[in-house]
């Protein structure tokens, strides 16, 4: 991890995204969020690293597709030259193999596709926070505390479980053709409106999407699935 944050300082960001419209949106909303800068926006692993050569950085926000390489070898490139920067994933695979792997280089954060702008500015936050109190601690409680604070994000919101969200993901994966939020309430045993909280949820990830179903008179049914891995 780089080093801790000076209170009031600001955080340099990479933007690294091929996609032309994507990157200028990530731009945008880097710069949107308080105490963030974005240094340079490059489309490509190759430009990154000369960049980061060149120009230090607190933090890459790194698309994983890549039309030259992969977004984990231009992380085991940055950490082989020992370049002290941290880094959020950002990635439409839902692949937890890559995740592990991504985890493995020190990748700070995950970010799935497609995704808020309240929900990057959230993590971002977090990391802010994170810098500031990382060269705080000095003793275990206060280490434990750092590493909550930014992978914080990883917590359920109140009154919601893991077995819960685990069971209400398994049935959208087991139909990908979608389903209503009165199916998922009736195939994992709770309430319409709580299925609906969980699939809303999902969706607020950026794991699932909800789209209409038009059918016979009236409104169309809403529903909802987990997209092909890309």
């Amino acid at each position: 991890m780089s080093s801790a944050r000076v209170p009031g300082s600001v955080i340099s960001v990479l933007v690294v995204e091929d996609e032309e419209i994507t990157a200028e949106a990530n731009r945008i909303y880097v710069e949107r969020v308080p105490g963030f800068a974005v240094a340079a926006v490059v489309r490509s692993g190759g430009e990154a690293l000369r960049f980061l050569r060149r120009t230090p950085v607190d933090l890459i926000l790194l698309d994983l597709y890549l039309p030259d390489m992969h977004g984990l070898e231009v992380c085991r490139a940055v950490r082989a030259g020992g370049l002290m920067c941290d880094v959020i994933a950002v990635t439409s695979a839902r692949d937890l193999a890559m995740v592990r792997s991504a985890v493995s280089l020190g990748i700070s954060q995950y970010l799935l596709k497609p995704f808020t702008f309240a929900t990057l500015a959230e993590k971002l936050t977090r990391y802010a926070r994170f810098k500031e109190e990382a060269g705080l601690a000095v003793g275990q409680g206060d280490v434990d505390r750092v590493l909550g604070t930014l992978r914080g994000s990883s917590e359920l919101p109140k009154g919601m479980s893991r077995d819960t969200l685990d069971s209400v993901a398994a049935q959208l994966r087991r139909h990908p053709q979608g389903m209503a939020a009165q199916a998922v309430a009736d195939a994992v045993g709770v309430s319409r409106v709580t299925a609906r909280r969980y699939l809303e949820y999902l969706v607020e990830l950026g794991v699932a999407a909800r789209f209409p179903q038009y059918g016979g008179v009236g409104r169309p049914e809403l529903l909802y699935r987990i997209p092909m891995e890309s």
